[in-house]
């Protein structure tokens, strides 16, 4: 499986905001993007060239892909079925990345950060109403049931993430001590979090 190994920073850095791919750390003084604001690579002058309409469009699009961990070929797929769904197309393109596995393991607090959720997933440390699933493009559906396995119910990593969790969103139920989660609905615009223009996405590929 295709997955960006480069610095994570670098991405933030890249599209100017934190795109919390480190977890906790991008809120730390330790962050990359508060300490260099500026994009990575050479600097041979400090003019900068103003932002196109096509360069605003391709950098959301480059910003939704970085924050939920998937490469060109899977984002266009998703784009592909979010437009021949019957909803809005930019809200469903996000309603569907929020439903993969990977990013509902680290909604519910069972890992710091998407990628870890994703190694978490791909090592079998999960089950979905009862079955193991180690696929994180895997698309859980409203009612489905989370649960940590048996066999991995003492790992560090989960249980500190639990304690670390502050908010969780109102689409998801968790039960810390069963180590179990509940998706309880697909996700409206609103609850998702994430600080995109989904719209702008649309527009490129109407280009």
């Amino acid at each position: 499986m295709a997955v960006y190994h480069g610095p994570k920073c670098r991405q933030c850095r890249r599209e100017g905001v934190k795109l919390m791919l480190k977890g906790d750390r991008c809120a730390t003084e330790k962050c990359a993007v508060d300490r260099r604001p500026f994009p990575p690579g050479m600097r041979l002058s400090k003019r900068r060239r103003s932002a196109t309409e096509y360069n605003t469009q391709l950098r959301e699009k480059q910003k939704i892909r970085r924050i939920y961990g998937v490469l060109e070929k899977q984002f266009s797929l998703y784009f592909e079925a979010a437009s021949r769904s019957s909803g809005v197309t930019g809200e469903t393109l996000l309603q569907m990345l929020e439903m993969r596995f990977d990013n509902v393991v680290y909604r519910l607090g069972f890992a710091p950060s998407r990628s870890c959720a994703r190694q978490l997933v791909l090592h079998n440390h999960f089950t979905v109403n009862g079955k193991k699933v180690n696929i994180p493009s895997y698309r859980v559906k409203s009612g489905d049931v989370i649960q940590v396995r048996a066999k991995s119910a003492n790992l560090a990593l989960i249980h500190s993430s639990l304690k670390n969790t502050k908010e969780l969103s109102d689409w998801l139920t968790v039960d810390k001590a069963k180590l179990s989660g509940q998706v309880v609905r697909v996700p409206e615009r609103a609850s998702i979090p994430v600080n995109v223009q989904e719209q702008l996405v649309v527009e490129l590929y109407s280009r």
